[in-house]
């Protein structure tokens, strides 16, 4: 089992690399392109890059399958199928968006109806959660055609909001998966292995690209993709809970922007002297709120700093559940 999931991880990160790497200048010259506006002169990057991250994520659970059918590397091949159909139509939703700009109403109700795959497969499961203080709750088909759809639309638009400095989405993203993977591991939950360890090292492979200062950004494609992954993996693997708290420095910029109503523009940070301080002197996100404490930071340390954050939070919920 090792040799296998060392194998998912290194084919991922591979696969990703080469793709960005072929990726990347052809998007730059087909115009596919964004303004890095963090930065003086708002230089163009790269664009939708996250497609080098589905395919790395893709490769590798497709290689797990192989394995699965010629090399007795045993887990549930129906979950796995199930939630790359899910994973692979959140991405489409993000291609949609990257190129037509989908309104926001829309890009947060059409990952509803990507669940379709994981529903199919969790209505033959078990329909139990775990609460907190409370303990296993079956919640029957309320789990299965409400909560499964709305966990997948919630994660993965979580993840896309949060984003916009160089490197936050896939170092943050790395950051989750390689708590996810732990969790897994201590649980022995091999389908949300599957997933979590080719998205670990697509995402690495990717922050050498997205990394300050980035040549490339993920676009939506590669960020509703890291919260679709997310939500799939804890779904087949009745880790829910885990899940949900896991993404909760999302859920905290969420509702500051919520408050902003949020805000379309001015979320950045404006470039002062090498650091970066809330555009008007106004908090519109969780960003731009430690660019407030710390006032005023740089990019690359703003980043590091989330990174860090995610993973006290991720080692402090393996300290929590380990000693229950």
């Amino acid at each position: 089992m090792i040799m296998e999931f060392s194998l998912l991880i290194m084919f991922s990160f591979a696969v990703t690399y080469l793709s960005g790497y072929f990726l990347i200048p052809r998007l730059k010259r087909f115009g596919i392109v964004g303004k890095d506006v963090n930065k003086p002169g708002r230089p163009e990057v790269a664009e939708m890059g996250g497609i080098a991250i589905v395919a790395g994520l893709t490769a590798g659970v497709l290689l797990a399958v192989f394995l699965n059918t010629f090399d007795n590397f045993d887990f549930n091949v129906v979950f796995i199928l199930a939630s790359l159909l899910t994973v692979l139509g959140v991405a489409f939703i993000g291609v949609m968006d990257d190129l037509l700009d989908l309104p926001q109403w829309l890009k947060a109700i059409l990952p509803l109806f990507a669940a379709v795959p994981l529903i199919a497969v969790r209505a033959a499961g078990s329909t139990s959660l775990h609460v907190p203080f409370v303990g296993p709750v079956d919640f029957g088909l309320f789990y299965i055609l409400v909560l499964i759809p709305i966990g997948v639309a919630v994660a993965s638009n979580l993840t896309n909001m949060f984003a916009g400095f160089n490197g936050l989405e896939s170092g943050m993203g790395s950051a989750i998966f390689l708590i996810m993977s732990l969790f897994a591991i201590m649980y022995w939950r091999y389908e949300m292995l599957v997933l979590f360890l080719p998205m670990l090292g697509a995402l690495l492979a990717f922050l050498i690209f997205n990394f300050y200062p980035a040549k490339a950004f993920p676009g939506d494609i590669g960020n509703l993709t890291i919260g679709a992954v997310l939500a799939s993996g804890v779904i087949i693997g009745n880790m829910e809970t885990v899940g949900a708290l896991i993404l909760l420095i999302y859920v905290g910029d969420f509702f500051i922007k919520l408050y902003n109503r949020f805000p379309s523009s001015k979320w950045w940070g404006e470039w002062k002297y090498g650091k970066l301080y809330p555009v008007e002197g106004k908090v519109r996100g969780l960003a731009q709120l430690v660019m407030k404490l710390f006032n005023g930071i740089t990019e690359k340390k703003l980043t590091l700093a989330f990174i860090g954050m995610q993973l006290v939070l991720g080692i402090a919920l393996i300290a929590v559940y380990g000693i229950h």
